[in-house]
């Protein structure tokens, strides 16, 4: 009830002055600048781990390589990789169940994963597709040096657009579409003479064959991408590790799978999937395991696209990288290619960009003006309760961790 400028609750009979509307509006702008800072600070993280990581893999699959090929089974990298991703899902749930509330349900009990499992069965699908991508890395690397081969992975930003499109229902404007063109030109300006000519494999000539492995390279992913983000989404509640617990686990056999084939066509001697690995190998497995869980963050708390975005980041580290530690030349085409991909992505997340609410002008006024008969009845409601809900969220939000621990 409101007396002479002051709220009095009928309850408790205890008074508060009334809030002006300039002061409720400051309090909600700095408690939104607040979480807002924090998730621009977790995306931050998220996109500068990503670039060293996924930068560093190309350079560490081409210092793998003995005379030109691979002395190891790339099957026997990507096993080993699910099964490390496995093992740090296992830790991470451990950790997270010690950390659980009294009368919360137990995230380790049976009929938890058991249940988890049966909703989460859908990421076996991206599984397989990320076990084929991971094969294909290995073969890319034969026929592309590493800083083309990460140019050629941005073409994944743009299928990977029409995919959510298509799948998920996401809105482009007509400028982040062009920005995604001038991402396909900036790869195309550093494609140029790249494949060395006259060189054959497999009795086709080499550049058949480097398309056809570059088609299925930027698609699988991309399918992966997408498919991840909507599994792991559509069930949010699930904690984040377990449904790693899933996805690795998939990967793992598959991945396992794979290796039984090789047995079988090569013979016995290729079971040994610790055959061939050096230290660098060892490095890329890690690297590939740390790749692999910072992408599941990205798809459950980020965005595909701005996955992406970071990967194609990354492509500036690798080139230097490569002329650093390899003695690759950084050639006009590359230096002119990524200038375009960073220009592209400054378009793409430009504020200009973003889609605009396409309801009428009409619409929207006659919404205002119906609204407009009950805000002056509402704002005693509203204001009364709001320093008391900005104190109690400011509270809860500010402790509340944005990813889980």
């Amino acid at each position: 009830m409101q007396r002479n400028g002051m709220l009095e609750c009928s309850v408790c009979r205890s008074k508060v002055a009334v809030p002006s509307p300039r002061s409720v509006s400051r309090a909600y702008d700095k408690h939104r600048s607040k979480i807002s800072s924090k998730y621009r600070a977790l995306n931050v993280l998220l996109v500068s781990g990503d670039c060293i990581l996924v930068g560093l893999q190309p350079i560490l699959v081409f210092m793998s390589k003995v005379d030109g090929k691979f002395q190891f089974s790339p099957i026997s990298v990507n096993f080993l990789t699910e099964v490390a991703k496995v093992i740090f899902a296992i830790i991470m749930l451990i950790i997270q169940s010690r950390k659980q509330k009294v009368g919360e349900k137990p995230l380790l009990s049976l009929s938890t994963i058991v249940q988890a499992a049966r909703n989460n069965v859908l990421l076996a699908v991206p599984a397989l597709l990320y076990a084929i991508n991971n094969y294909l890395k290995f073969i890319m690397q034969l026929y592309f040096n590493p800083a083309t081969v990460k140019m050629l992975s941005n073409l994944k930003v743009l299928v990977i657009a029409v995919l959510l499109k298509i799948v998920m229902r996401r809105k482009f404007s007509v400028i982040q579409w062009e920005a995604l063109a001038l991402l396909l030109i900036g790869i195309s300006v550093n494609q140029l003479r790249t494949v060395l000519a006259g060189t054959n494999a497999f009795g086709l000539p080499v550049t058949t064959i480097a398309y056809v492995y570059t088609l299925i390279f930027v698609t699988v992913p991309s399918l992966a991408s997408v498919y991840n983000e909507y599994a792991l989404k559509s069930q949010f509640d699930t904690s984040i590790y377990l449904q790693n617990l899933f996805l690795y686990g998939y990967g793992a056999i598959f991945n396992f799978l794979g290796i039984l084939g090789t047995v079988i066509f090569q013979g016995p001697e290729s079971f040994d999937i610790l055959r061939g690995h050096s230290r660098a190998t060892m490095f890329l497995i890690c690297n590939n395991a740390a790749q692999g869980i910072l992408s599941s963050f990205f798809f459950k708390y980020a965005d595909t696209i701005l996955k992406k975005y970071s990967s194609t980041v990354a492509t500036i580290f690798t080139g230097l990288a490569s002329a650093a530690f390899l003695g690759q030349p950084l050639t006009v085409n590359f230096l002119l290619g990524i200038s375009i991909v960073f220009i592209s992505m400054h378009q793409f997340f430009s504020p200009l960009a973003k889609v605009k609410d396409e309801n009428p002008a009409g619409t929207v006024e006659l919404g205002d003006a119906q609204n407009h008969r009950s805000s002056e009845s509402s704002f005693v409601n509203m204001t009364a309760g709001a320093a008391d809900d900005a104190s109690h969220l400011s509270a809860t939000d500010e402790r509340k961790p944005l990813l889980p621990i």
